[in-house]
């Protein structure tokens, strides 16, 4: 794999995976999912198909960014406009929605206060969170993988997914250690892998078209699987727990479909160009899109407001849902980049008044020390 770290097609992978990532919400959010004890009409069935595919983006965005992160290096200023990213849509919208009278938050005390100033230790985003914990790790990770061997990183690697992944992905009942893949414990072993995937690469994905059907083929699998136990507890009752596992994002095949995508996509050739230009525009805004939807005040109205907007699909037939998803995820697409790209403007102009003050010298001198 090429090393450059502005490579067109992983920046087209960052854009597909939150786009998954919206999808995945939307799905939850409008019931088109298979559910213990409801019906398995066509809708649920299909939308548990696009979960099936859609379930790698979380993984994806991790091993990207451990893949460039490894050589990249610690910056101290880009952690610092990350949290200040998640502070502007934490305490942004809430003032924005107050002052539209859409939201009431009189009545919810203090704590209501404390999510929206400080989100990062208040998992109002839980995937921030995460992210920024191990974006402050990485120093350590780093220099760890740099002094490994490729043995010692490959038994670090082995016996962290046998604790993280392996165990959980055959055991029929819920381990109190694990949550699902949605913690930063989590992310430091896939920012491991894709480390090491960096370093020396991984042999099994010799070519573009076997990395995709891996991707599929784990895909097709963990449908299967869900909709193999759905009819099985239908029946018997029995695997009420393990018929969400496959959906877990430390669930073996889910990461072993995350590595396979984004194998796949580092044999994707994406000439230099307009195309090329439009998607390095838009990757860097892909994580506003989540700061946005997934707002605590957001997260669980805006698919009522696309609704308002375009119409309820409920009535509208199998094709009407599907029309009715790509509308709605295109249109939270949209507006997440618009307003991020606002956003950037905003840091940037102030970035520009305030690059040579004390403070910023003071943050290069801390920055320069990890170089």
């Amino acid at each position: 794999m090429a090393k450059s770290k502005r490579q067109a097609n992983y920046e087209l992978l960052r854009i597909i995976a939150m786009l998954m990532v919206v999808t995945l919400h939307y799905l939850n959010h409008t019931g088109a999912l298979l559910v213990l004890g409801g019906s398995a009409d066509a809708k649920r069935i299909i939308g548990t198909l696009l979960e099936s595919f859609c379930i790698v983006a979380v993984n994806v965005y991790v091993l990207i960014s451990g893949y460039f992160l490894v050589e990249a290096g610690f910056k101290i200023k880009r952690v610092l406009i990350l949290i200040c990213q998640v502070l502007f849509y934490a305490m942004i919208i809430p003032l924005v929605m107050l002052g539209s009278g859409a939201v009431d938050i009189s009545d919810g005390g203090i704590y209501e206060w404390i999510r929206y100033i400080f989100p990062i230790g208040t998992e109002h985003y839980w995937f921030a969170t995460s992210y920024v914990i191990l974006y402050l790790f990485t120093p350590v990770l780093n220099l760890a993988v740099k002094n490994m061997n490729k043995r010692q990183l490959q038994i670090t690697l082995a016996g962290l997914l046998i604790f993280f992944c392996g165990i959980k992905s055959i055991v029929p009942v819920q381990l109190v250690t694990d949550r699902f893949g949605y913690d930063f414990g989590w992310f430091l072993c896939v920012y491991l892998l894709a480390a090491y995937i960096r370093l020396y690469g991984l042999k099994t994905f010799s070519t573009g078209r076997c990395a995709w059907l891996v991707y599929v083929g784990c895909a097709l699998a963990i449908f299967a699987i869900v909709c193999g136990f759905y009819f099985i507890n239908r029946k018997t009752g029995a695997f009420a727990y393990y018929f969400e596992v496959p959906f877990h994002y430390n669930y073996i095949l889910c990461l072993a479909a995350a590595v396979a995508l984004f194998y796949a996509f580092g044999y994707v050739n994406i000439p230099e160009g307009k195309a090329a230009s439009i998607i390095r525009g838009i990757s860097p805004l892909t994580f506003g899109v989540y700061l946005f939807h997934e707002h605590i005040d957001i997260r669980t109205e805006w698919s009522g407001w696309i609704d308002e907007f375009i119409g309820p699909a409920e009535s509208a037939g199998t094709l009407g849902f599907l029309i009715h998803l790509l509308l709605s995820v295109i249109l939270v697409y949209a507006v997440g980049i618009f307003i991020d790209a606002i956003r950037r403007v905003i840091f940037n102009f102030i970035g520009r008044y305030t690059a040579k003050t004390k403070l910023a010298l003071w943050m290069d001198k801390i920055g320069n020390s990890f170089s």
